[in-house]
């Protein structure tokens, strides 16, 4: 006999953001409690199967994004959303720092309209904060596919801390983060 339809809520749901390279934000996400998994990779684009060589060229139309796995009974979708808007620029097109080019734009694959209308108000109250001078540009996309990215990616933050770019650019958001989420950090 086949069990029962679970009525309990899932305990893993995904959501796909793009804040720059994926390096950074990866790195924001995985001390993070509730989350699972983080995973860079790419979306919103028009090639399938993208390699990082050619997403670096800016014509595929794909973003740096992580796919983030997370317990939604520990940690909800609005407050990924919200700490997504604390860890990087979401004022700037197309760039991040001296990252250019649309591989680098901030922006959110939204699954349903549940999750559209939450990021919507966040960004409302993100502006209604006034924590930015200038308008959030963030955009705001169905989510369509993912790519994950190559495995020397996964974990770039913390297999290559003597790294120039690990140093200048990730470990002060790293930094940050431990700040303003310390009472949100993943237990050892």
């Amino acid at each position: 006999m086949p069990d029962a339809p679970s009525s309990e809520a899932p305990t893993e749901r995904l959501a796909t953001f793009g804040g720059g390279c994926f390096w950074c934000v990866e790195a924001v996400y995985r001390l993070l409690n509730g989350v699972r998994r983080v995973d860079p990779g790419y979306a919103g684009g028009t090639v399938p199967h993208p390699t990082y060589e050619a997403v670096c060229t800016g014509r595929t139309g794909h973003a740096e994004v992580v796919q983030i796995a997370y317990d939604p009974r520990i940690v909800s979708y609005r407050d990924l959303v919200r700490i997504f808007f604390t860890v990087h620029d979401p004022t700037t097109v197309n760039r991040q720092g001296n990252d250019v080019g649309p591989q680098y734009r901030s922006v959110i694959f939204v699954r349903d309209s549940d999750e559209e209308r939450t990021v919507r108000e966040v960004i409302s109250e993100v502006t209604n904060e006034r924590l930015y001078s200038r308008p959030i540009v963030t955009e705001v996309v169905p989510f369509t596919a993912f790519y994950p990215a190559e495995e020397y990616h996964r974990e770039y933050f913390e297999r290559h801390p003597e790294q120039a770019y690990c140093q200048f650019v990730i470990a002060p958001k790293v930094a940050k983060f431990r700040r303003q989420y310390a009472d949100r950090l993943r237990r050892p």
